[in-house]
């Protein structure tokens, strides 16, 4: 009797031995089936190789960005070309021959003005307060530079720092970073903007890599943007309507406040982080 009580437990451990190793192994497979498809979901065969999801969605936004500014650039570049060997008054003729369209090309070439940190923004200003007048002009810059800002902080989060080192000067990076450790970026982002003269198109590529919210960023941006934006418009209409002297007492206050900014800029910069 007792040999069979033995044996009976250890047939009875025997099953469960096998059972506890029938549920391990099913367990394992169901786990290896899991990182299986964790792993499918965060990876994409490209060619044989496997390449991240993530990674694979910048290649495609970063293509996708560039064959949109080609085909901009590619219907603009006529009237971009002889803005800088005509001037804003040539621009401004161009953009009233096309009629309706001429506010949309005015938008285009405005994006262009931010995105690709080429062209002077004051140009793009003054033909839009020559063909507009001071308001409806400045409105219109103003839509462009909340349309491309906005894209440039979308491009700039899901591209990551490389995507800005490819597009700007990084050496402001690093001040930036330092006026974020501050708790002061809003207010001198503001200023920044505020002052003409300061390369705001690099800064709009730059103040996307800190934390600020882009509501934020937008708000912040555009308000400070707005003053300069009135007076160039302000001043292009003059010359249209005949009030030469103010426009030109307008220009030239705008072009010494600029000419200091650009001279002491990185004085202007490293006085911020004090």
């Amino acid at each position: 009797m007792t040999a069979q009580k033995n044996e009976n437990k250890a047939s009875s451990a025997s099953q469960a031995g096998q059972v506890h190793k029938s549920i391990e192994s099913k367990d394992a497979a169901t786990a290896h089936k899991q990182d299986t498809a964790e792993k499918s979901q965060k990876t994409v065969v490209v060619f044989g190789h496997e390449i991240p999801r993530a990674n694979l969605l910048r290649i495609i936004g970063l293509l996708g960005f560039f064959i949109v500014l080609f085909i901009v650039v590619a219907l603009l570049w006529p009237m971009i070309g002889r803005l800088f060997t005509q001037g804003p008054e040539a621009l401004a003729n161009e953009i009233r021959s096309a009629g309706p369209l001429g506010v949309l090309i005015l938008l285009g070439i405005q994006f262009l003005q931010i995105i690709l940190v080429l062209i002077p923004g004051e140009v793009v200003q003054l033909a839009a307060g020559m063909m507009y007048g001071p308001w409806l002009g400045a409105l219109i810059i103003v839509v462009g530079c909340v349309v491309s800002s906005f894209v440039i902080y979308q491009l700039v989060h899901r591209l990551g720092q490389p995507f800005v080192e490819d597009m700007v000067s990084t050496k402001y990076l690093d001040k930036f970073r330092e006026f974020e450790k501050s708790g002061r970026l809003n207010t001198i982002v503001f200023i920044l903007f505020l002052i003409p003269g300061m390369p705001k198109d690099v800064f709009t590529y730059l103040v996307p890599l800190t934390d600020m919210p882009i509501k934020t960023y937008l708000l912040i941006t555009t308000i400070a943007r707005f003053p300069g934006i009135i007076m160039s418009t302000y001043a292009a209409s003059g010359f249209m309507d005949g009030n030469i002297k103010q426009s030109i007492i307008i220009l030239v206050v705008l072009a010494l406040i600029a000419a200091l900014a650009f001279l002491f800029k990185d004085k202007l910069l490293a006085l911020f982080k004090k």
